[in-house]
This record gives C-alpha cells, sequence and structure tokens, in this order.
C-alpha cells in the first residue's frame, strides 16, 4: 500500500484522492532543515500521534500514541543523538512542541524522512498532519480531519509515502 503525493495539492491512496498542503516552497531532493521544502522521495511511515484531550482514539492499524505535554519532536542541529527523533522536551534542545494550542498536530503521522542514518541538517519533524485552510506547511504534508480520519482507515504500518 503507497500514499501518493501527485503534486502540491493531491495525495491519493487506491481510489480516494484527497486535497493536500506541502511545503510553503515545494518540493526538492535537496532537503534542508528549515528550507520549508517537503522531500521528495519513498518513505516509510511512522506511528499516530494523537491527542486524547480533543480526539478520540481513531480507528488504526497503526500504532497509536497519545501526545503527552513534555512530548517534542528535536530539531536542534547541535543534538546529534537526538535530531529527528521524538524526545521528551528539555529547554536546552530545540524541538517541535507535539502539544500545540492550535489544531495542527491533533493528528499526526512522522513520515520516516532523514529517519534511519540521520544526517544533522537534512530535515526534521517532516509529518502527514492536519489543516483547516490548506496553507502551505513548513515541509510537512497536511489533510483536513475527515481526509485524514478516512486515510487512517486505508494504511498500516507497511505503508509507504511517495512524494514526487
Amino acid at each position: 500500500m503507497t500514499i501518493f503525493v501527485k503534486n502540491k495539492h493531491t495525495l491519493q491512496i487506491d481510489d480516494f484522492k484527497f486535497k493536500c498542503c506541502i511545503g510553503k516552497r515545494g518540493l526538492t531532493i535537496n532537503k534542508k532543515e528549515g528550507d520549508q521544502k517537503t522531500p521528495k522521495g519513498v518513505f516509510e511511515i511512522e506511528n499516530l500521534y494523537f491527542r486524547k484531550d480533543r480526539i478520540k482514539k481513531p480507528s488504526s492499524l497503526l500504532r497509536c500514541i497519545k501526545i503527552q505535554k513534555n512530548m517534542g519532536w528535536c530539531n536542534d542541529i547541535n543534538i546529534q543523538k537526538k535530531y529527528n527523533k521524538l524526545i521528551k522536551i528539555e529547554k536546552q534542545i530545540k524541538h517541535e512542541k507535539l502539544m500545540r494550542k492550535d489544531y495542527k498536530y491533533d493528528l499526526l503521522i512522522p513520515i520516516k524522512y532523514n529517519f534511519k542514518k540521520t544526517i544533522i541538517g537534512l530535515g526534521s519533524c517532516i509529518f502527514i498532519h492536519l489543516t483547516k485552510n490548506y496553507k502551505p506547511t513548513a515541509g510537512c504534508i497536511a489533510l483536513k480531519k475527515k481526509d485524514f480520519l478516512i486515510l487512517l482507515k486505508l494504511i498500516n504500518k507497511k505503508t509507504k509515502i511517495k512524494i514526487s
């Protein structure tokens, strides 16, 4: 099963086509931390993270993890061991906070870009997350909540995402 990001406005899985948005500065094969671009390629996906205080546990074959206040995703180019990994928030480590005031990370799936043999500075925190208005992201792929919930019913831990 593969999720296809066809262009900056279309995500497809099987016969389902969803409107989506991507990074503000488009797609790239030369991703850099903070460039606001979405990386091109074929990637595995991670677990589903969700806000239990806002959403009941979704129906999904992915492992579902409740987002806690102290959860972050490291984007600190000075911390090699933790870069582009889920972390317990520490003030001295730069990170993307998973429990946000807005709704964008009420549901999120990390894309395993620059994941296994992480290279500092090649980009971190690339997620599939929520949007209400399809405004471009900082490099992630975003869907409306109703489409995200449909997507969750179609995918499993072996699903890959192809961004081209």
